[in-house]
Parts: structure tokens; C-alpha cells; sequence
């Protein structure tokens, strides 16, 4: 007795714990499979909770990075993580740095496997943890030659008689000021979908579906060449939208808005997009309809937006077969069938393999249930040709406002003039009124003719310039008409 005395009181007391909570571990276990089958097995497992208790008084809660099957990105974990790097981070060993809105500053995280304390309320201490596994191996951990990503959640652990106050105060505290940190830090991002060839169908691998930029445009409408009334017109309609959440919930309408951009090019669409994005503060997600492969895929690409963003799509009538094709078609066919009374050809089903994508996926992306999921978001689609694309697809409910973008007229070129060369009047004003009156000029051959091209140019020899192009281009506008007039002659005369 005396030996075995020594030899158990020579023990380590961390083993002795650590053998008691694998034995622990194993009778849980057991008694967990028990209490699924007898009705003694659910009268124990009532007691080995509360032996339990007795053994390990934590619990804990697991703030996961996805939520919905990891379709979306969990608000609740961008928060903690926000609050954390804030109020914690300063205290863990090994971070994570990333730029921040000021160019000097690094905003720091916790990599994962890092631990750190935090005070919930007076003598009420918590611990946070940067936990992640790693996904199920269902193909050997490798999609397309990708690994998968770590499934990453935050962990926090408190006593449980604090319960209560860490669920109904702490972690509603923490939250906003997590969200409170996210404004400060916050920098506006330019995204662009990656190709569906580059990212995995798998859940693990959503996040990876857009790549991103830090937005830096300076582009604002106090710079946009446009009619002022017509620019006016345009802020207040983005102020109703940006302040109109309760009212879009009481028409039972998605927080959504569509806009239409079409007119030739170089009369600023994408500068007007620019714009809206500085004038909203909100990101931007620009994307390529030809690298998306199916309707579904379109459909995680909007999940994966955020609120407070412009969703585009320029050039949309380049953008697989979504314009008035089917139209066209369908007229073709029957104008064959009323001739010959032959059965018009069947349709080839041959598609493109590089995109499946649809107009009725594109008009579900747009209206249908899945646009309803988040909200304070624009759809903007631009174009040059707006009499090729379907009506579908542009009507008032989806492109809820259409807004061309026109040749420069004399209020815009006043404008421009204003900007580029700080000038309100000028002799030569009179001039490009009138042949702005005869000719087409693009807001962008405007400004570049009045962007100064050395030291030496200032705006006379700017304003020259521009005088010089238009009146070439009346030139050539009047002989391509007496051109055309000369050829209608001379077929007569034949």
C-alpha cells in the first residue's frame, strides 16, 4: 500500500487530468449511443450532464463563416472578425495583415489556431477561438487540381453561469461594434467573376467565384459631362432608392432597381457607373456573362453579392444570344412556313459549350426569387444598340429606368470646357454651339480635344482644336450626302 501510495502521489497531476477526461470522453460516448435505445440510457445521460458540468463548466458557441449551406458569406462572422481585430488582435501572437482605408495603416486578424481573451462585463472573462477543419475528402481534398478550402469558424468559450449575459448582451455587443469597425475600415471593391473553369461547384469553394480590386475611380457626377437638369434628374432618382427600404416593404417589392444604359460609344456609360458607385458608396460587381457557364451558376454568382453594391452588365446585346434573336426567328420560320406551306426547320440544338446561360435565367436573375435574397442593390445593364435586345429583358420592372446616353450637346460641352480648361465663356463658344447643332460628337472626342497636349496649349489652342474637328466632321458629313445624292442621280439616269 505504501508503494503504490508513492508511485500514485508521484504523478503529474496534468496526466491524472488528462487521463480523466479521456476517460470521461470514452463513457460519454457510450452513454450518448446508450440513451438513443433505452429509456435507462436517457435517465443516465440526465445525470452525466450535470457530471459534466462538474467536469468541464464551459460551453461554447461556433460562428461558422458561411451561411445557408455556405451559399452565403455569415454577416455574424465578418462582424466577430471585425470586433476582434479591433479590441483583441493587438494581444495574439501570430496575425493576419491586410490594407486598410488609410494607405499607412494595416488592419490585423487572427490566423487560425490563435486563442484570445476578452472581457465580457466585470469579472466575466471569455475566450475566443480561430478554429478550422478541414472539408470532407469526397475526391481526395482536390477539385479541378484546387485544394478546397478550410471550413473556418470563430469559437468562443464562457462559464456556464454566464450564459445568459454572454448570448443576450456580449455577443449582440460584439456584433455592433464589429459592424461600427467595418464602416471605418471599409474600402470599396471592384469585382469581376472569375471563369466557372477556375472555381468548384463544391461548397467549399463559393467564395472563390469573384476576385476583387480596391475601387479608386475618380469619376463623380460633379465631373460627368451631362445635361445638369438630366444629372439632377439621376441623383434624386438614386437618393429615392438609397432611402427607400421601408417603402419598397410596403409595395412587398425586392430592394432592388434596375437601370438601362444605351447610347453609342464613348458617350460615358461606364463613367456614369462610376459615378453612381462614388455617389452611393457602394461596390461594384462587373460581370462577364461568357465566362458563366449555366443558369445555376449565375444564380451563386448573385448570392455571393453583397448589399450596398451595382451588379452590371455592359454591353449586354454582345452577351451570348439574349437579344431579340428569338424574335427574329420565330418571324423567320413562320414567314417560311406561310410561303411554301412546308413545317419550318427544327431549331439546331447545338449550343454553345462554352455558356449555357439563358434569357430566362438572365430574367430570373434579375426578378425572379433568387433577386429578393439581400438588398440595396442596383442592376445595371449597358448597350449600344437597345433596339436589338429582347423586350423581355428591358421592361419597366426589371430595367426600371432607361437612360440614354447621347452625343455632347452645348450644355455638356459648356460643361467640359468648365473642367478641362476652368473657362465659363469664351469667343469661340458661338461656334462650337453651331456645329454641335449640325454634327455628332462624343462626350469623350469632346474632352479629349480639350485636354491640353503640352505646356504650350491653353484654351484658345484647345478650342481651336475643337472647332477644327467639327467643322471636318460637318465637312465630311456634307460631302457623304452629296455623295449619296450624286449616286441616287446617276441610277436614275440608268
Amino acid at each position: 500500500m505504501m508503494e503504490a501510495a508513492a508511485v500514485w502521489g508521484g504523478l503529474n497531476s496534468g496526466v491524472v487530468l488528462s487521463l480523466i477526461a479521456v476517460l470521461w470522453t470514452v463513457v460519454w460516448q457510450n452513454l450518448q449511443r446508450l440513451q438513443m435505445h433505452t429509456y435507462f440510457g436517457r435517465h443516465m445521460n440526465r445525470h452525466a450532464r450535470r457530471l459534466a458540468a462538474l467536469v468541464d463548466p464551459y460551453h461554447s458557441v461556433a460562428i461558422a463563416e458561411y451561411d445557408g449551406g455556405r451559399m452565403k458569406r455569415s454577416e455574424a462572422f465578418e462582424e466577430v472578425k471585425a470586433y476582434l481585430s479591433a479590441s483583441c488582435a493587438r494581444d495574439v501572437r501570430h496575425v493576419r495583415a491586410e490594407a486598410a482605408k488609410d494607405a499607412d495603416k494595416l488592419v490585423l486578424s487572427m490566423v487560425d489556431g490563435e486563442e484570445v481573451l476578452d472581457v465580457a462585463a466585470e469579472g466575466v472573462t471569455v475566450w475566443w477561438l480561430a478554429h478550422s477543419t478541414p472539408p470532407p475528402r469526397t475526391d481526395g481534398g482536390y477539385w479541378g487540381g484546387r485544394a478546397q478550402e478550410n471550413r473556418r469558424s470563430y469559437q468562443l468559450f464562457f462559464l456556464d453561469r454566464h450564459r445568459d449575459l454572454v448570448i443576450n448582451t456580449y455577443l449582440p455587443r460584439v456584433r455592433k461594434q464589429g459592424r461600427a469597425v467595418m464602416v471605418k475600415n471599409r474600402q470599396r471593391k471592384l469585382f469581376t467573376n472569375i471563369s466557372n473553369e477556375n472555381w468548384s461547384y463544391d461548397e467549399g469553394l463559393t467564395r472563390s467565384a469573384w476576385s476583387h480590386v480596391v475601387f479608386e475611380h475618380p469619376k463623380t457626377f460633379d465631373t460627368l459631362a451631362m445635361e445638369p437638369s438630366k444629372k439632377k434628374e439621376i441623383m434624386e432618382d438614386l437618393n429615392m432608392f438609397k432611402n427607400g427600404k421601408e417603402s419598397y416593404a410596403r409595395v412587398g417589392k425586392a430592394w432592388k432597381r434596375g437601370y438601362l444604359l444605351y447610347g453609342p460609344p464613348g458617350t460615358g456609360k461606364s463613367a456614369m457607373i462610376a459615378a453612381m458607385a462614388n455617389y452611393l458608396d457602394y461596390d461594384i460587381y462587373d460581370i462577364e456573362l461568357t465566362s458563366v457557364n449555366t443558369n445555376t451558376d449565375l444564380r451563386k454568382l448573385f448570392i455571393q453579392t453583397t448589399s450596398k453594391s451595382i451588379i452590371v452588365i455592359e454591353d449586354i446585346d454582345c452577351s451570348l444570344d439574349l437579344t431579340g434573336a428569338r424574335k427574329k426567328k420565330k418571324e423567320a420560320a413562320t414567314d417560311e412556313d406561310n410561303k411554301d406551306g412546308a413545317r419550318p426547320a427544327k431549331p439546331d440544338k447545338k449550343k454553345d459549350p462554352s455558356s449555357k446561360v439563358t434569357l430566362s435565367g438572365l430574367l430570373n436573375f434579375i426578378d425572379g426569387l433568387w433577386s429578393a435574397c439581400g438588398g440595396e442593390r442596383l442592376i445595371v445593364f449597358t448597350t449600344n444598340h437597345v433596339e436589338k435586345l429582347d423586350p423581355a429583358l428591358i421592361r419597366r420592372g426589371r430595367m426600371d429606368k432607361h437612360i440614354e446616353m447621347s452625343y455632347c450637346g452645348f450644355e455638356a460641352f459648356k460643361f467640359l470646357a468648365n473642367v478641362y480648361l476652368e473657362i465659363d465663356s469664351h469667343e469661340l463658344f458661338p461656334a462650337v454651339q453651331a456645329l454641335l447643332s449640325e454634327v455628332e460628337m462624343t462626350p469623350a472626342d469632346v474632352a479629349e480635344n480639350l485636354t491640353p497636349k503640352s505646356t504650350d496649349d491653353n484654351a484658345d489652342s484647345c478650342l481651336r482644336a475643337l472647332v477644327s474637328e467639327l467643322e471636318k466632321k460637318a465637312e465630311d458629313k456634307a460631302n457623304g450626302v452629296k455623295n449619296g445624292q450624286d449616286e441616287g442621280e446617276a441610277e436614275d439616269d440608268n
